[in-house]
C-alpha cells in the first residue's frame, strides 16, 4: 500500500478531472496515475453525478501527489492558487511553457494559464538568487527586466544581472 502524502492539492474540475489528469501526466516525465475512483448510485441525490462517472483520480508530477475531482461547474480556478515550475534552463522553461500554455493563456512574469484554467508559473531557479544580496542596483536591473517579460528569458535576467 502506498504511503499517503500528508498534505495534497486537491484540484476541483467540473468533469475534466481525469482529462486534466492525463494531460499533465503527459508533460512531465516523473509522472504517473496512481488511481480512478468512480461515482456509484449512493449519495446521487447530493453529488448528482452519473452512477459510473470519474468521481476522483489521484496523480503525481516529480513526486508531488495530486487529487483531481470531478465536483460539478460550482468553482472554478484563480490566480490566487499557483504551481510553480522550478526550470534549471531555457530549454526547459521553452518545453514547460510551450506545453502548458497549449490551449491557456500567458501571463506576466512567468506566469500562465492551461487549458483548463489552472495557474502555473514557469521560472528559472536562479532567480531567486538574482533577487538577493548586497547590491541592490543589480536586484533592482533583474526585477526590472523579469516585469517586463511574459515568457521568462534567461539570457536577458543574466544580462541584467551582470550590468555595471
Amino acid at each position: 500500500m502506498a504511503t499517503v502524502q500528508r498534505i495534497a492539492p486537491c484540484l476541483w474540475f467540473d468533469s475534466q478531472a481525469l482529462e486534466a489528469a492525463e494531460f499533465y501526466t503527459s508533460i512531465f516525465d516523473n509522472a504517473r496515475i496512481n488511481r480512478v475512483l468512480h461515482y456509484s448510485e449512493a449519495g446521487q441525490e447530493t453529488h448528482g453525478r452519473p452512477p459510473g462517472s470519474v468521481m476522483t483520480v489521484e496523480f503525481e508530477l516529480d513526486g508531488q501527489r495530486f487529487l483531481a475531482l470531478n465536483g460539478g461547474p460550482h468553482f472554478t480556478f484563480s490566480e490566487a492558487i499557483s504551481f510553480a515550475v522550478n526550470c534549471a534552463s531555457q530549454q526547459e522553461i521553452d518545453y514547460y511553457w510551450e506545453q502548458l500554455t497549449a490551449g491557456g493563456e500567458e501571463g506576466v512574469c512567468g506566469w500562465l494559464k492551461d487549458r483548463y484554467g489552472l495557474s502555473w508559473q514557469v521560472v528559472p531557479t536562479i532567480l531567486d538568487q538574482m533577487l538577493e544580496g548586497p547590491d541592490q542596483d543589480r536586484v533592482d536591473r533583474v526585477m526590472i527586466a523579469f516585469l517586463q517579460m511574459t515568457k521568462v528569458d534567461m539570457a536577458a535576467l543574466e544580462r541584467a544581472f551582470e550590468a555595471r
